[in-house]
């Protein structure tokens, strides 16, 4: 059976020369006569695998001498725990709430210490990215925001503004899409199941001076979520996910040969634009983000009828289309066009999308 046009939003396509090179390497890796699979990650084969990987990121990224890069377990959602527990050193953070993931995030914040709300989308269903309403106070201990929220489609431009206070990000679904300012930020950290390779490995980008186990929170926090902990150890505090490691070492190195993170983000946008101009112009689609928050990575939109939407998505498996089923929380399709998603893959939604609006033009959707 041929490959699908997969528009999964996580775990996502993986770009096939990857695929094929770890199938290639799946028996035996170089002249090790093991698998990955079955390697220890104290050998000194796995830690020039874990080595490369970093350095590669390191160079893709320009990531400075003085932030750590770790490769743990637990995915994003244990990073909502992760970062008050380890930076909220006065019991006082703001967040920006934008959509499901940072509303997540600040909900478990809330059980370690004072969190303020400093901009919120929720009053318009989370259609836009909210802006700040001046700065903030700068004794908070950081300000966290979701770049891209996978469930809305919808994604900030710019780091937000406020001042000295650090600024942690959840990038996990603009992953290594397009160029991040690093020094911009304080912590960064991504599941890396969208862009970055399988699920499983969630990569944490971390400032050096904010490495270190938040005093108010110490005696609570798990020893495995210690920043300082998992720096000391190079990640290697316990087993961590070697194959998932190996494979996104093997992503990174994909995207540095095929033109880097500049490169990468003019393509991501000439795919997503294709699908947000048809949306513009269409008389039974409708995109659910506003035009200026509109993601790189997830495309979400509907018609006015469920059912019609529910038509929609079944028929899309004839045509090779999978995974456009919108958010359970919020219904409709939504298109993930990560990275190892192709340009071939969008013109045959593209094509879907027309044909099946021309055999429901008296379908019109109301304004």
């Amino acid at each position: 059976m041929a490959r699908v046009f997969n528009f999964a939003a996580g775990p996502a396509a993986m770009p096939e020369p990857v695929l094929r090179e770890a199938q290639q390497e799946m028996l035996e890796y170089k002249d090790t006569g093991m698998s990955v699979l079955e390697m220890s990650h104290r050998s000194p084969e796995f830690q020039q695998i874990i080595d490369d990987a970093e350095a590669t990121l390191r160079r893709l990224y320009g990531i400075p001498d003085n932030y750590h890069v770790l490769f743990l377990q637990g995915g994003a959602t244990l990073q909502f725990s992760a970062i008050p527990m380890n930076l909220m050193r006065t019991r006082h953070a703001g967040y920006i709430v934008s959509g499901n993931w940072s509303q997540k995030a600040y909900e478990e914040a809330r059980r370690y210490g004072k969190v303020d709300v400093l901009a919120s989308s929720k009053d318009t269903n989370y259609d836009r990215t909210p802006q700040l309403d001046g700065m903030p106070s700068q004794d908070l201990d950081y300000v966290y925001f979701c770049q891209n929220e996978t469930v809305f489609g919808t994604m900030r431009r710019e780091v937000p503004q406020v001042g000295d206070v650090p600024v942690v990000g959840d990038v996990s679904s603009c992953f290594l899409s397009m160029p991040l300012d690093v020094p911009k930020y304080g912590v960064i950290y991504a599941g890396a199941q969208k862009n970055g390779g399988p699920a499983g490995v969630t990569v944490v980008i971390i400032r050096d001076d904010l490495v270190g186990d938040g005093p108010a929170l110490a005696d609570i926090t798990p020893i495995y979520m210690g920043y300082r902990l998992q720096c000391q150890k190079d990640s290697m505090y316990n087993t961590p996910n070697t194959y998932g490691i190996y494979l996104c070492g093997k992503v990174f190195r994909w995207i540095e040969q095929t033109g880097g993170l500049e490169a990468m983000e003019k393509r991501n946008w000439a795919k997503v634009d294709k699908l947000y101009d048809y949306l513009d112009h269409s008389k039974l689609f409708h995109g659910t983000a506003q035009p200026e928050s509109r993601s790189i990575a997830n495309v979400c939109f509907r018609t006015d009828d469920p059912e019609l939407d529910k038509e929609f998505i079944a028929g899309a498996r004839q045509h090779n289309i999978a995974n456009i089923k919108g958010h359970r929380l919020v219904g409709g399709m939504r298109a993930s066009c990560y990275n190892a998603v192709p340009d071939a893959a969008v013109d045959a939604l593209l094509s879907y999308m027309s044909d099946f609006e021309k055999a429901h033009a008296g379908q019109v959707r109301s304004r």
